[in-house]
């Protein structure tokens, strides 16, 4: 589960790249693959699992930022990203999850988020979940591809209510 691994190439618009130029970037140690993290990912290093552009070297689609400390993994956003900025997603710190579209900062930070944006943000995070464990299941990492099975079930009951 340590490094984020690339899923495979897609070509990405530069110009998106260089339009969200002024939000904070942050690049793969594995993989110099580039990105923007939700701000409650921390400041440390963070691993993109999922597609990244060969032609750019910025993450695009469905995949997971893991934040990690040490050998410990951290917050983590589930969900997607177009020309390396979140749009929908979860991120989930520990005791808890932060459901919705981005700001340009954060995750879920608008206090009148609709419920069908909420409902979208868990179905995206929970392909992201499944896309991710296939991707390691294919890799022999078992104990990975079952975390995120578990995971993508986690964001399937949120929303199983009445």
């Amino acid at each position: 589960m340590g490094s984020a691994l690339v899923f495979g190439t897609m070509p990405v618009s530069a110009g998106a790249a260089e339009a969200s130029a002024s939000l904070k970037w942050s690049t793969d140690p594995s993989t110099q693959c580039r990105f923007v993290a939700p701000e409650s990912l921390g400041d440390g290093p963070k691993y993109w699992t999922g597609f990244c552009s060969s032609v750019t070297g910025v993450a695009t689609g469905v995949g997971t930022i893991v934040a990690r400390t040490a050998k410990q993994a951290g917050p983590a956003f589930y969900g997607e990203l177009r020309a390396g900025v979140p749009i929908i997603g979860v991120v989930s710190e520990g005791g808890g999850y932060r459901a919705g579209l981005f700001d340009g900062k954060e995750i879920g930070a608008s206090k009148e988020a609709e419920r069908v944006d909420i409902d979208d943000s868990f179905k995206v995070a929970e392909r992201a979940a499944r896309q991710v464990s296939a991707y390691y299941a294919q890799q022999k990492n078992t104990a990975s591809a079952k975390h995120y099975q578990g995971v993508a079930k986690q964001f399937a009951s949120q929303l199983e209510r009445d």
